[in-house]
Parts: C-alpha cells; sequence; structure tokens
C-alpha cells in the first residue's frame, strides 16, 4: 500500500494544480513540463518558475516532441539546479536520464520526478496532421475507459515499462478507469510524502497498480511478441538486415534524437568517416560500384553496438526517419536480447552498475554453451 492524495479533477488539472502549489508554496524553484507555446499552440518543453505560466502546462499531452530526459540532462551535465526542480517525465524519458547520469552525463540532486503509469504517446506525423481536437477527445476517451489507445507509437503499445521505477510522485493514467474524474498522487518516496502533506485534500493508503494494469501489461507483451515475430521474418540474418536498413538515406537523425547517443562529436559525423574521391575509385575499381551516400548499414550497426544495451525504447528515432524505416523496432529487439543476457532494465535502477563496467568471470556461460 501505498500514500495517495486523490484530487477530485481530470488527471491534467489536477496535476497542473499540483505543480501550481509547487510553486506557489516555494517547494521547487521551477517545473519542467509540456507545455503550448505562443499563439500556433506547439506543443514542448519548458521551464515554468511563474505560477500563473501553469495554466499553459500539457503534462500529459500524448506526444514527446523529444525525449525529455536528453533535455534534463543538457540542463544539469555541468551540476545541478541550485534549487529543487519538479519535473515530469514520461518512464522512458526519466530511465533516459538516469541512464546518462550514471555515464556522468547529468546529475539528480534536487531534482524531484514526477512520472505517470504511462498510456503512451503518438507519432510525431500523426499528431501534427491529423485532426488533433479529435485525437485527443478519442485518446482520453479510451484511456478513460482503462483501455490502450489505438494509434500510438509502435514502441509504447510494446512497452511493459511502463510503470514509472524511481519516481517520487506517481499518477496512475494507464489501465486506471475514470481519470476524467480524479487524478491520483501517489507518493513513492519520502521525498514525495513531504510534498503532498499541505495540498488540501485526504491522503490514504491505496494500491498503485490494478487490475486494469495488469490487463495492459498483458496486452502490450503480447503486442511486443507479434512484433518481434513479425521482424523475426525480415531480418533474417545480414542480408535481412541490410535489406530493412537498404532505404536509409545517412541523415543520421536518429542519431540527433536519441538520448543516448550523447557523444558532441559522432565517429560517424567525423573527417574520418568521410567518403574521398579516391575512396570512391577504390570502391567502383573493386566492386564495380559504390552506394551512394556510403556506410549506412556501418552506422546501424555501430549504433547498435554502442546503445542496444541502454536502449530505453521511446520511440524517437522511428519518429523522425524520413525513409519510415522501423528502427525502433529493430532496437528493441536487438536492446531486449542484450539486455536479457545481463538481466538488465536501463536507468530502472541508479544503483545498478552498467553491465560494461563491470565484469564476472561466469557472466556470459549460457551465451558460450
Amino acid at each position: 500500500m501505498t500514500k495517495m492524495l486523490k484530487i477530485d479533477k481530470t488527471v491534467s488539472d489536477g496535476t497542473r494544480d499540483f505543480l501550481r502549489f509547487l510553486l506557489e508554496s516555494k517547494k521547487v524553484q521551477s517545473v519542467a513540463v509540456l507545455t503550448r507555446e505562443g499563439t500556433s499552440g506547439e506543443v514542448g518543453c519548458s521551464l515554468i518558475s511563474n505560477p500563473e505560466k501553469m495554466a499553459e502546462a500539457v503534462p500529459f499531452c500524448p506526444v514527446m516532441p523529444y525525449n525529455a530526459g536528453e533535455y534534463l540532462s543538457s540542463l544539469t551535465s555541468k551540476g545541478p539546479f541550485d534549487g529543487p526542480v519538479a519535473v515530469v517525465l514520461r518512464p522512458c524519458e526519466q530511465r533516459a536520464f538516469v541512464e546518462l547520469v550514471k555515464r556522468q552525463q547529468g546529475s539528480l540532486d534536487n531534482i524531484i520526478i514526477i512520472s505517470s503509469i504511462c498510456p503512451g504517446v503518438y507519432p510525431l506525423k500523426t499528431f501534427v496532421h491529423e485532426n488533433e481536437d479529435k485525437l485527443l477527445k478519442d485518446y482520453w476517451s479510451v484511456v478513460a475507459d482503462g483501455k490502450l489507445p489505438e494509434g500510438i507509437r509502435d514502441t509504447c503499445s510494446c512497452c511493459e515499462n511502463f510503470v514509472p521505477a524511481e519516481a517520487d510522485i506517481v499518477i496512475p493514467i494507464a489501465g486506471e478507469k475514470d481519470t476524467g474524474k480524479g487524478c491520483k498522487l501517489f507518493a513513492k518516496t519520502e521525498k514525495g510524502a513531504e510534498l503532498l502533506k499541505e495540498m488540501d485534500g485526504k491522503i490514504q493508503e491505496s494500491e498503485l497498480e490494478t487490475k486494469g494494469t495488469e490487463a495492459i501489461r498483458q496486452l502490450r507483451q503480447k503486442n511486443e511478441e507479434k512484433m518481434l515475430a513479425n521482424l523475426e521474418k525480415k531480418l533474417s540474418g545480414l542480408d535481412g538486415l541490410v535489406e530493412m536498413f537498404s532505404t536509409c538515406i545517412g541523415c543520421h537523425g536518429c542519431r540527433s534524437v536519441c538520448p543516448i547517443c550523447y557523444c558532441r562529436l559522432c565517429e560517424f559525423d567525423s573527417s574520418r568517416s568521410e567518403y574521398e574521391v579516391q575512396k570512391y575509385e577504390s570502391e567502383l575499381y573493386k566492386k564495380g560500384g559504390v552506394r551512394i551516400p556510403p556506410g549506412t548499414i556501418a552506422f546501424q550497426i555501430g549504433r547498435m553496438i554502442h546503445i542496444g544495451l541502454s536502449c530505453v525504447s521511446c520511440g524517437m528515432c522511428s519518429d523522425v526517419c524520413p525513409a519510415d524505416i522501423p528502427v525502433a523496432n529493430i532496437f528493441r529487439k536487438v536492446g531486449k536480447a542484450v539486455q536479457d543476457v545481463f538481466e538488465y532494465i536501463p536507468g530502472k535502477d541508479p544503483e545498478d552498475s552498467i553491465p560494461v563496467t563491470t565484469f564476472e568471470e561466469d557472466e556470459l556461460r549460457s551465451v558460450e554453451d
């Protein structure tokens, strides 16, 4: 049982009230949350210190313009915030941030994490090009019935880690009925419990996960099994991988939006990876032809090697791919295989060591056999 405060408002309105309370009571100096920006109403992440600006917040709008874990990493890479800052993160964003902190790319100090049992988000193309009002109405109607919205990102529909691991406050949405009538705030840490004490309302003991949560988990597991099975048919060895990435145009957009790819200069963007005239001539002489742009398969395999163990399956890579390659699904397949070997869920626990930084003599015995 966990301490819970219920606000008799919608999930979004209740969360806004809580964030406004944190600012007005000086519990935090600022809040990082999704907002609608300017007259266009575009959704982006903002850092807010004025409680009145909280009216612009859309904390659970079903779109992820970028992985906010990367955004937090950039803000804290040179040191922690001076005072407490509340951040509203989806579980995959939280895990990405924790994974970056393990790599000394950010700091968890002075950060209060507010997360949700996440229903998922729509692909960026869907959210931008379809009727947004209808999309949001359908989304929240389905969520309020405790079901999984259709048309969300593949990675969301297959995500088993949709319950936050280490958040201070968790707000159940996926699998929770009547989200349009009540907002439940669960304190998962002592820090979270302290924040709820002065809010209006009665604190009670309750279970965070329900039968609805488990039903969503089972549905997502089935979706993942189906997705991996379909992918298995297409990825038959190296030839299948080459075929899958045959339309890659080498834009490196997937690397740019990946929260785990934090290098300021990627090897594949350096001069050492550039093809000079002599190299093209050499390839033409040896093979009779050269693909343009070159090196796209090497780039994708290189990324798999570098981040497979720490991929949090946020889906940003597929969202920005102009060639519509299911990059996120492929990386989920590869990442899951590697992560299962080490029994490692990236970003789940800040205390878990990244497997490549440790060595146990018998840890890969099962692979060897």
